[in-house]
């Protein structure tokens, strides 16, 4: 009797702090099904229906939206490659020039602390603001840019104004703006890396370059690695620079409508609240399933000093 009331206080020792825990935990939680989970669900649920956001009885069509979006829908194939180019150029070109400027500014320069926070400022600033100042630098007639292009006697690109321009322009901007995450959290990693790794390389003969390609690259694996997938997330999920350069009409033949874009305007333009359901579905399949793939690419090629 004695080991069995002793064995009971004991787990109710061992249960009390992991409750109190999860007690501390429950406003959280609470908030994370609310604002998250629970909207993510019913989105689910609303792509099996056809539904304008107005009439008060969906109809249930199952899969239709689906067979629908996958085999007629030429703009949701368009949105897919605009989406994969914008971000198949704009990623890498973003973070290989963070990382550059990374190691640059990890030197002792005069200024560097003022370069570094003029490179970030562009990240924190609000998009609309910065993307208003960029549309008249693209301006095709009388913008800054097609202006040095026109004093070096180059080609003065349409920009906003041309298809097959709209989206360079665009990644452009993009660039501008995400370099400062990268270079901040480069800058992070670089700090990061024992200093005496990299005189030991010195020491034995190694180069600039080859300390950082033998040693600094190496080891800021984990970091290249987190900036690729938060990227690279964000990107496929881009919206309001779309949205803002096109004034919101995606732009010359559709050639900056990507799926984030397309998604917006299936359910908040044309209503069709289940059509952008499903759209938002097969977008989040999509991230997950590169996710996956850049999770198993780096599983064995990430080093954790």
């Amino acid at each position: 009797m004695e080991e069995s009331e002793g064995f009971v206080r004991t787990l109710a020792r061992r249960r009390w702090p992991r409750l109190g825990g999860y007690a501390f935990l429950a406003p959280a939680l609470v908030l994370l099904v609310a604002f998250l989970l629970g909207p993510a669900v019913w989105v689910f649920g609303l792509s099996l229906f056809n539904w304008n956001l107005i009439s008060a009885s969906p109809v249930f069509i199952g899969l239709e939206n689906f067979r629908v979006l996958i085999t007629q829908d030429p703009l949701w194939w368009q949105a897919v490659r605009q989406t994969f180019y914008y971000t198949f150029v704009s990623v890498p070109a973003s973070m290989g020039l963070g990382l550059l400027l990374a190691v640059l500014l990890s030197r002792p320069l005069r200024g560097r602390s003022l370069l570094r926070g003029a490179i970030f400022v562009p990240y924190v600033t609000p998009l609309v603001a910065t993307i208003i100042v960029w549309q008249w630098i693209f301006n095709a007639d009388y913008g800054l840019l097609n202006s040095l292009l026109g004093a070096l006697h180059l080609p003065r690109p349409g920009w906003l104004a041309s298809s097959t321009w709209v989206m360079p322009a665009i990644i452009i901007y993009t660039v501008w703006q995400q370099t400062g995450l990268n270079l901040v959290v480069y800058l992070a990693g670089l700090t990061n890396i024992p200093a005496e790794l990299q005189e030991a390389a010195r020491v034995d003969g190694a180069g600039a370059w080859a300390t950082f390609r033998r040693v600094t690259w190496p080891l800021l694996g984990p970091t290249t690695y987190f900036l690729l997938l938060v990227n690279l997330i964000w990107s496929f999920k881009v919206f309001t620079p779309i949205y803002v350069f096109t004034t919101n009409s995606g732009g010359p033949g559709n050639a900056a409508v990507t799926i984030g874009y397309y998604l917006y305007e299936e359910a908040f333009r044309f209503f069709h609240a289940g059509y952008a359901a499903a759209i938002s579905v097969a977008l989040f399949l999509l991230i997950l399933l590169l996710t996956g793939l850049q999770m198993r690419f780096f599983a064995r090629r990430v080093f954790y000093a």
